[in-house]
This record gives C-alpha cells, sequence and structure tokens, in this order.
C-alpha cells in the first residue's frame, strides 16, 4: 500500500502548522504549500524528525504555481489522499475606503485559490479516492464591521464546499470546517511569533469556558479525511466552542 499523502495549503504558520504536526505523527507525507519561505523553511526543519516532509513556495492565487505544485506533488509521490485548503489572509477596513486591489487579492487568496488547488489535484485526489476539506470560518455567518472582503471570501468557501461535494462525488469527499476564535499566536514563525494574551474574560464568553486551539481544527480535518467520516460529504463543521449559539443582549 502506498503512503498516504497530503497537501496542506497554508501550512507554515497558524492552523495549518497544526494540522501539518498531527498528520506527520499518523505517517503521511505532507506537502507544506505557502507563499511565505521564511515560515516554511523554518517549519520544514523544525518538522523534518516527525515524519516525511516537503516545503512548496506556493501563491495559491497564482495558476501557474499551483499548476507546479501538483507537477511536484505527482512527481515526488505519484498520488495524492488530502487536500487541505487553508492558505487566508485578511484585509479590513470601511467598505467605502477598500481598495479594489485589496478586495481582490483576498479573494484571490481564500477564494480563487482553494478553486485552483482542486482544478488541479482533483485528478491526484480522485485517483486514490480522497478528500478535500476546506477552511472557511464562524465569519461566513457573522460578522464584525469593517470585513467584508474576508466575510465573502469565506461564505464563497461554504458554498464551494458543497457544489464540489455534488461535482467531485463519489470519488472525492468534500466537506468544510468553520472555525472561531483559535489562538494562533504561538503558531506562528520565529520572527514574528508573540505569547498568547487571553484573558479569564476571553475564556468564559465561550460556553466550553476557553478559546479555541489550533489542534482543536487539526483533530477535526483527520477525522474528516482519514477517520470514520465515509457517509459525510457536503458538510461544514462549525467549531468555535459554542459561540454562534449564543443570545448576547446589551
Amino acid at each position: 500500500m502506498e503512503p498516504r499523502t497530503a497537501v496542506i495549503t497554508g501550512g507554515a504558520q497558524g492552523i495549518g502548522k497544526a494540522v501539518v504536526r498531527r498528520l506527520l505523527g499518523k505517517g503521511i507525507y505532507v506537502f507544506i504549500a505557502d507563499v511565505d519561505r521564511e515560515a516554511g523553511e523554518e517549519t520544514a526543519l523544525e518538522y523534518a524528525a516527525l515524519g516525511s516532509l516537503r516545503f512548496v513556495e506556493t501563491d495559491v492565487a497564482d495558476e501557474t504555481q499551483v499548476q507546479r505544485l501538483a507537477t511536484v506533488v505527482r512527481e515526488t509521490t505519484g498520488g495524492l489522499d488530502l487536500l487541505v485548503n487553508n492558505a487566508a489572509i485578511g484585509r479590513g477596513g470601511p467598505v467605502t475606503d477598500l481598495a479594489l486591489a485589496d478586495w481582490n487579492r483576498v479573494i484571490g487568496v481564500n477564494l480563487t485559490g482553494p478553486f485552483l488547488c482542486v482544478k488541479h489535484l482533483a485528478p491526484l485526489l480522485r485517483a486514490r479516492k480522497g478528500a478535500i476539506v476546506n477552511i472557511a470560518s464562524t465569519r461566513a455567518f457573522m460578522s464584525e464591521p469593517n470585513t467584508e472582503a474576508y466575510a465573502a471570501s469565506k461564505g464563497g468557501i461554504a458554498a464551494l464546499t458543497h457544489a464540489l461535494a455534488a461535482s467531485l462525488g463519489p470519488d472525492i469527499r468534500v466537506n468544510c470546517i468553520s472555525p472561531g476564535w483559535i489562538e494562533t499566536e504561538s503558531w506562528r514563525k520565529t520572527a514574528t511569533r508573540r505569547t498568547p494574551t487571553l484573558t479569564p474574560a476571553d475564556h468564559a464568553q465561550h460556553p466550553v469556558g476557553r478559546v479555541g486551539r489550533a489542534d482543536d481544527i487539526a483533530a477535526m480535518v483527520e477525522f474528516l479525511a482519514f477517520g470514520e467520516s465515509g457517509f459525510m460529504t457536503g458538510a461544514n463543521v462549525i467549531i468555535d466552542g459554542g459561540m454562534t449559539r449564543k443570545m448576547i443582549y446589551v
């Protein structure tokens, strides 16, 4: 049996980095696709002893670079079992001041990127009866002011998920995770890493009593890809400590 393989976009930092570590621990060959070379090389070096991995510098909004990523995967492992579309950015500000270039960049990375990755990696996934896990956000369903581009991109991911599930099934299952507040400061590259500053109030406002951890999301990625989730496709799993189920009165 060929070793299982996975591509994690945005895998050099944050939630993506936690997913990389978890999958390496399961003996899965991991490709880290990330636009940040410094972070990617640092993570590849840090995790080298945990298993087999390769960093491929990739801007997921650039189709040529995504095509190159697919070629590297094909030539290195010959197949693919999991694609995690995690890469994302956010640029805020009042909608009346938001530059079109900033809007387009957020949509390009957060929404067009997953489309391009699926477009060019689906043939490898289909051959292995693989899975896709898209990382959306609870911002697809609720918002703070001045987050239009990010919210629109994540809402698009939720819709793209069920569309892909209908198009790619039964060979490829496609599901989505919508994280809430997840602490990621400790998962940044060394140059920008900061000690998390979470207060008791931050934890207490969650019905489960704490802010989320990157490993909470990584565990669900593993379940959706390799766990007993064979009857799940087109689903969106909200992991937010219950925050989107609270009624808040001022």
